[in-house]
């Protein structure tokens, strides 16, 4: 019997009316994961309905698998990276295989920690609003788990990502209502819960299984800054991405890899992505001109490979649900997020990847650059008619 028979068989038992009728969002949600819908919009032609139109093959969950696509690059690049980092810290001789198997299970219950308490807390919302589970988390759980330190205490993790999902998204409705993006507000949520688990240089590099000594530090090329010394890496390392860091932050070239499948499957806004770059690069070459110390002589491109910048710009700054909606409000909203997250780092040393806070500060302010820039088109179109009025007039 086939996979869909055997899911149509029981499918009444989940129904209204059926012995397991309470857990009808649950079932809906593996199978719509595992099958296309095999429900269609209906409408009225002639009472009060137009009819319905097919205007785009892409749902929801096409969306979501195609930004999970996007971020393999660099999820597979940071598995890898966490092996690297640990085997140069502590002198090991791993090959490229041990290195990468190494990462993946120190990644693997980040993964599932993330993913199991955020999707526990999706069904149980979707049960008692009898609503359909969204796939939003799939790609939310795994970009939470990505941007957090390697050494991350598990329970510290599930705190956050339960604080994000019900704090930062269920109360306000669920998928599609939220305003600030749930991943970044989890590590936000770390960032200041448990600071000495979220920075310093103790927390980037994994220790090896089974060993007793002391943690290895390894300083990010941020950390160095924030602490007045030199980078301590070569741009080219950095854009490669081997140096420490968050475990899949740091490879520019895995994220520009993710950057061209969100760009050519047109999921992600590339005038977002554009503006964050451009209002970064201008507030470097700003700080460069005005030259007070070293970081402000720090070359403006070297913001792009340090920290999270290039991550936050192609997957956080661009989330559709949390950035501005209107072609121009996009320009704006991005080049303020790139502009701001140069200058937090550079100002601010207490916040030195500022990228985070950049991103949900413009995500409150999103609305409201979209609201400007609607009411702006309005007033100049109300111009054109009056002077139109009056020309027919004459």
């Amino acid at each position: 019997m086939k996979l869909r028979d055997i899911v149509d068989k029981i499918k009444p038992h989940f129904s209204k009316g059926g012995r397991f009728a309470k857990l009808e969002s649950t079932f809906e949600a593996f199978e719509s994961f595992a099958f296309t819908p095999n429900t269609v919009t209906g409408g009225k032609v002639g009472a009060g309905y137009r009819g319905c139109h097919i205007r785009d093959a892409v749902d929801l969950k096409r969306t979501i698998i195609t930004v999970v696509i996007a971020l393999l690059p660099a999820l597979l690049f940071g598995m890898w990276n966490i092996g690297r980092q640990t085997a140069v810290s502590y002198g090991l001789d791993w090959g490229f295989g041990h290195e990468l198997w190494f990462g993946f299970l120190r990644m693997l219950p980040i993964i599932v920690v993330a993913y199991v308490t955020g999707l526990f807390i999706e069904f149980l919302f979707a049960e008692i609003r009898h609503e359909e589970v969204s796939e939003g988390f799939i790609g939310t759980g795994l970009l939470i788990a990505m941007i957090v330190p390697v050494t991350v205490p598990l329970w510290q993790l599930a705190v956050a990502v339960a604080f994000a999902v019900v704090i930062g998204k269920e109360v306000f409705g669920g998928s599609g209502y939220n305003f600030l993006n749930p991943a970044l507000l989890a590590r936000a949520f770390l960032f200041f819960s448990y600071p000495s688990h979220m920075s310093g240089d103790s927390v980037w590099i994994a220790q090896p299984f089974h060993f007793a000594g002391d943690a290895v530090s390894g300083a990010t090329p941020l950390g160095n800054l924030m602490a007045g010394q030199p980078v301590g890496s070569s741009a080219l390392d950095m854009f490669v991405g081997i140096v420490p860091g968050s475990t899949c932050e740091t490879s520019v070239v895995a994220i520009l890899m993710g950057a061209a499948v969100l760009l050519i499957t047109g999921v992600a806004s590339w005038r977002i992505m554009l503006s964050v770059v451009v209002g970064g690069g201008l507030m470097g070459l700003l700080f460069n001109a005005i030259g007070a110390n070293e970081y402000m002589q720090l070359p403006f491109y070297y913001h792009y490979l340090m920290g999270g910048f290039m991550f936050g710009c192609v997957f956080m700054a661009t989330d559709p649900v949390t950035a501005a909606q209107t072609n121009k409000g996009k320009w704006i909203y991005g080049f303020l997020i790139g502009a701001f997250a140069v200058m937090l780092r550079v100002l601010n040393p207490a916040y030195p990847e500022g990228m985070m806070l950049a991103i949900l500060l413009m995500n409150c302010f999103a609305p409201l650059i979209d609201h400007c820039v609607i009411a702006s088109h309005i007033r100049k179109r109300k111009a054109r008619w009056r002077l139109a009025e009056r020309r027919t007039g004459e």
